[in-house]
């Protein structure tokens, strides 16, 4: 009896948006127009979803429109987060184009009466023997989009794709560098007014009264809006806004906040707090050698803020009882869902509309700002009102990656080679973006007068990437581990996803104690990584990167060299780097090697791109990246408080990209930061003879783990 092959599936965000209109549109000048669910934060993502398209619908990239996400008419792909923009869309917008021009090829076929395998398309004509023309355009009457994919539709091999894996110059550049207006923060609608959002200086107060008369006596106010604790001001102009807002702050009183954390025992508060236990995995071995000797490390990572170049900023304006959003949040479908809750309105009355902003990545202020703007703006009378929070309000109220402690008990025998391994987190969650839960995650929704509860952090199921426990599972072939994470349930600092969720503390972590293992083995650090990794695109990328900074230079005074690995939520982009640093005042990271494998690279040069800036802000979180705070306040709320990595301190960056074609893409903008953190630390004891197991790597830290060693 034969058997058929069962029918291939579709990517789950084609099965949730089967519709091919949603997807694909030919215009009337010769165009395409691409609609994807995913969204430009910078991170190229628009320019390769456009080679895609190019590729499949045989076009040249130029006739390529791509759409920006809107909840009005994009097919609703989530969340653009996790370095999963080209898995999802990208999957899904091959096979939709595919099916588009597979169903106009029949179309052409009918009308010449000639097999469609014997027709081809050139930049959207389709041609055929007899000198038979015909164009999507022409076709495009005839052949209806209303339909939903089909699991039949085949997408061109690799070796038949003509723009995919190759760099091209991305289509969101030009724009930028003419300062045509792109970024929200650049966009003015007409009858444009300016909002301001009053907040309190200490941390979970609450505003108990407000004396608005100083407010309503500046010039250009249209209006002061307040609804419990949320209170804000509307005006003709920002300059007037401001004025207002000064004014407001002076008539508030506010309740008592709520104590935060020692900044200088995070590890106590995180040891110390409520949890949710979770055993990520247990690996046992049927035999081991008898334990020598018990190593055991603790690692820490301060909370870290976004930091984004531009403060958050939106726009929403009221027509009715129905109200358009602009906005650079990363999910405009779960934005809607959480303003519908605080609304109390139908999604279908709520347009999200995503706009670009200058510096967005995880869950930063967007979203907060987003529900910001729509109160505001609900006192307007129909104006669009424009809301952009101050640098203070950035660094204090968006929230933070989430502070780490980390303990690994590695259990060595007489030979230190490794026969057990226990990995330990202590963390807030890593997650609670809008859209995912019953109450709203917004700022203002917990400061309206029938306020919702600040949602307590998460973490994505192990499946997804996990959360404060992404790559704390091994890659290396050890034979025994306990892997375990312990989620708090308290939040004084509110936190959720920042750029790698846990992998940075936990790459750091695993990458720091072989480390010191291979060492105390005196055994070459990349030998003995080699040796306990059996797959062998991992030891490609170690091998690479090892090989392009000439592993490993003559010793130097001063110099160290260290090296890191990871592959990205162990499912994801396989990256290692090799760190040269310079440690006789401060540590300078003069030069970076990495190397890469995503799979098929559809950009290569957007993918080295998204290295570079990976390990350049990873740099940054190592050496510099801290929030600080007092028991009351958060305290680095500017650039002076809060310094990150300067241009003048920015390292020289070499990546090596291994091409995969034939092997599905994976995301790269965060595949770099842990390999970065840990091959920086391992090259500051390879300078100093100093492990530092707490970041950021200053030199205070340096001195106290050398006082600590000796």
């Amino acid at each position: 009896m034969n058997v058929s092959s069962p029918a291939p599936k579709l990517s789950a965000s084609l099965a949730a948006n089967p519709r091919l209109s949603s997807w694909v549109r030919f215009t009337a000048d010769g165009r395409v127009a691409i609609s994807p669910g995913k969204v430009e934060i910078g991170q190229g993502i628009v320019t390769a979803l456009a080679q895609i398209a190019a590729d499949e619908l045989d076009l040249d990239i130029i006739r390529i429109e791509m759409i920006r996400a809107s909840t009005a008419m994009s097919p609703n792909e989530g969340v653009t987060s996790g370095s999963l923009s080209i898995q999802q869309s990208g999957r899904a917008l091959r096979h939709a184009c595919a099916e588009v021009r597979q169903r106009f090829l029949t179309a052409a076929s009918e009308r010449f009466g000639v097999d469609a395998a014997l027709l081809r398309i050139d930049d959207g004509t389709i041609s055929g023997p007899g000198n038979v023309s015909t164009s999507y355009w022409e076709l495009a009457g005839e052949v209806s989009l209303d339909h939903d994919v089909t699991a039949g539709a085949t997408a061109k091999s690799a070796t038949e794709r003509l723009v995919a894996g190759h760099s091209v110059q991305r289509l969101d550049i030009p724009d930028k560098v003419f300062a045509r207006p792109r970024f929200i923060h650049d966009w003015a609608l007409p009858g444009l007014l300016h909002g301001r959002v009053l907040r309190p200086e200490v941390s979970g107060a609450r505003l108990t009264a407000l004396n608005e008369e100083a407010a309503r006596a500046v010039p250009a106010l249209v209006t002061i809006v307040r609804d419990g604790g949320f209170a804000g001001v509307v005006a003709d102009s920002e300059a007037a806004a401001e004025a207002a807002l000064k004014a407001l702050r002076k008539g508030a009183t506010w309740s008592a906040g709520d104590a935060l954390p020692d900044e200088d025992d995070l590890t106590g508060f995180l040891r110390s707090q409520p949890v949710e236990t979770t055993i990520i995995e247990i690996r046992t071995a049927a035999a081991t050698n008898k334990p020598a000797q018990t190593l055991r490390r603790q690692y820490t990572r301060p909370y870290i803020a976004h930091g984004s170049i531009a403060p958050s900023c939106a726009m929403a304006q009221w027509d009715g009882d129905r109200v358009h959003v602009w906005t650079h949040s990363q999910g405009v479908y779960l934005l809607r869902a959480d303003l519908a809750i605080v609304l109390k309105l139908p999604a279908g009355n709520i347009v999200v509309e995503h706009m670009e902003g200058a510096g967005c990545y995880g869950h930063n202020a967007a979203d907060d700002v987003a529900l910001d703007a729509v109160l505001l703006a609900k006192a307007a009378v129909g104006h669009p009102v424009r809301v952009q929070w101050s640098r203070h309000d950035e660094m204090s109220h968006a929230p933070f990656g989430a502070a780490m402690a980390i303990e690994i008990e590695a259990d060595v025998d007489a030979d230190n080679e490794i026969v057990g391994w226990r990995h330990t987190i202590w963390s807030n969650g890593h997650a609670a973006r809008p859209g995912r839960a019953a109450q709203p995650a917004l700022l203002a929704a917990t400061e309206i007068a029938n306020p919702y509860p600040r949602m307590i952090s998460s973490n994505p199921p192990v499946a997804n990437g996990g959360g404060a426990d992404r790559n704390s599972v091994p890659l290396y072939d050890l034979p025994a581990w306990t892997i375990t994470s312990h989620r708090l349930l308290t939040m004084p600092v509110r936190t959720s996803a920042l750029r790698t969720l846990g992998a940075q503390g936990n790459v750091f972590a695993i990458e720091s104690l072989l480390d010191e293992i291979a060492a105390l083995r005196g055994e070459d650090p990349i030998a003995f990584r080699l040796r306990h990794l059996r797959d062998e695109r991992a030891k490609d990328v170690i091998r690479a990167a090892a090989q392009r900074a000439a592993w490993k230079p003559q010793k130097r005074t001063g110099i160290g060299h260290g090296v890191g690995f990871a592959r990205y939520k162990n499912m994801g982009a396989y990256c290692a780097a090799i760190a040269e640093i310079e440690g006789t005042d401060d540590i300078r990271v003069k030069r970076l090697t990495l190397a890469v494998d995503v799979g098929e690279a559809i950009n290569p040069d957007g993918v080295i791109n998204q290295i570079e800036g990976g390990a350049i802000q990873a740099t940054s979180w190592v050496l510099k990246e801290r929030v600080r705070f007092e028991r009351a306040r958060i305290t680095s709320t500017s650039w002076t408080d809060y310094p990150i990595l300067r241009f003048s301190e920015v390292p020289a960056v070499d990546v090596e990209l291994i091409q995969r074609p034939e092997t599905e893409p994976v995301g790269a903008g965060e595949a770099a930061h842990g390999p970065v953190t840990a091959a920086i630390a391992n090259a500051v004891y390879d300078c100093l003879g100093v492990r530092v197991r707490d970041l950021p790597i200053t030199r205070d830290r340096i001195i106290a783990a050398a006082e600590l060693a000796s």
